[in-house]
């Protein structure tokens, strides 16, 4: 598969504030996409090759939750304009809340993850939290898996998701804890539940620029359970803080419904000791593709544990959810969630335009 190359022209819109630095003549970084309106925080190629990009409401993101970018790098609204046309007081079943994450399968399914609050560590709307199965194909929503109050609580931020045969795993970055979701049945459980493995360490701050990350009441920012991934044979369920350090379990143990919170924590190990990171793609040979965030650098833990930095660049200022595809492109949305006004008493640092880049990495 060959993505096509996004016009980087496209959607530049009225000058703001403050620029994108330069790129130096020789960097490998590719431009594919740039936004003067939206904040994108995830990305996913189909097997045509068709981009879509998607971002979290209380960025203060303007147009469609979810989008296709055309051959143009204009954003069209996904599946359609009913799903992405949400306001205050509407149903929040059948349309995008707050997409936290994309994840594309194999099978060309996009998977949505919407935490269904619009405000960022708000309690999750009735109906709001939710997967959200798209086929890429036909562009129609086949599967819709509510989250009810017990699963995603009104603590609740759901992050992200991986799925290996029936089953989908998720990570919730408010409540501490993972969740198991039978995609066959659409039954959900919470598992490893204010386990240290699921929440933020007191002592591994989020920083970038030499700034330490502050929430929106002024203290230091933490995020429970965010990255994870899976081996490519589904045994191992590899997860974190967003903060580090890694941990895995055996996913065995994670879709035994008749074992205790005590037991299933009992087969919980240490992983991988990596820094604070805004996403992360795992390759089947079992590299790991992260952004180190304190160094605006995409780094790769390889299979045998050894941590390389592929690039370090200025414009890698945190570099979100990234997608790999077969051919050896790591795509990567750069939101710069440090810098949203959401974070900043009010007044945004955002450097525009927000850039999708890609970085040939094998």
């Amino acid at each position: 598969m060959k993505p096509p190359l996004i016009a980087a022209s496209a959607l530049l819109l009225s000058a703001c504030a403050s620029q994108t630095p330069r790129p130096p003549t020789d960097s490998p970084l590719v431009v594919a996409a740039e936004s003067r309106e939206q904040i994108w925080n995830g990305v996913a190629l189909a097997e045509d090759g068709r981009v879509f990009v998607a971002g979290p409401r209380w960025t203060g993101t303007r147009g469609p939750a979810l989008a296709h970018l055309d051959a143009d790098g204009k954003p069209h609204a996904f599946p359609d304009e009913a799903w992405n046309a949400w306001t205050p007081g509407g149903d929040a079943q059948r349309a995008f809340v707050n997409i936290n994450a994309i994840h594309r399968e194999p099978d060309d399914s996009l998977w949505v993850i919407d935490t269904g609050s619009p405000d960022f560590g708000g309690a999750p709307l009735p109906g709001g939290a939710k997967v959200v199965r798209i086929e890429l194909k036909s562009g129609t929503v086949s599967r819709v898996y509510p989250l009810g109050a017990d699963i995603a609580t009104p603590q609740s931020y759901v992050d992200d998701i991986r799925i290996h045969d029936k089953t989908g795993y998720l990570t919730d970055a408010g409540r501490a804890g993972l969740i198991v979701l039978d995609l066959e049945t659409g039954a959900a459980r919470r598992v490893l539940d204010n386990h240290a493995s699921t929440l933020a360490p007191q002592d591994r701050p989020i920083r970038l620029s030499g700034q330490t990350v502050k929430a929106p009441d002024g203290s230091v920012l933490r995020v429970n359970a965010d990255p994870l991934e899976l081996s490519a044979d589904g045994q191992w369920l590899y997860f974190a803080s967003l903060h580090g350090p890694w941990s895995r379990i055996e996913t065995r143990w994670l879709r035994d419904a008749s074992l205790s919170p005590e037991a299933v924590a009992s087969h919980v190990e240490p992983w991988a000791d990596l820094p604070p990171t805004g996403g992360t793609a795992l390759d089947a040979n079992g590299d790991l593709y992260f952004s180190d965030l304190a160094e605006d650098a995409i780094k790769k833990r390889t299979a045998d544990g050894r941590i390389e930095t592929v690039l370090v660049d200025p414009r890698l200022h945190w570099v979100d959810a990234p997608y790999l595809t077969q051919d050896g492109w790591l795509w990567l949305p750069v939101p710069q969630m440090d810098r949203v006004a959401l974070f900043n008493g009010g007044q945004g640092k955002t450097t525009w335009p927000i850039q999708l880049l890609r970085l040939k990495v094998r």
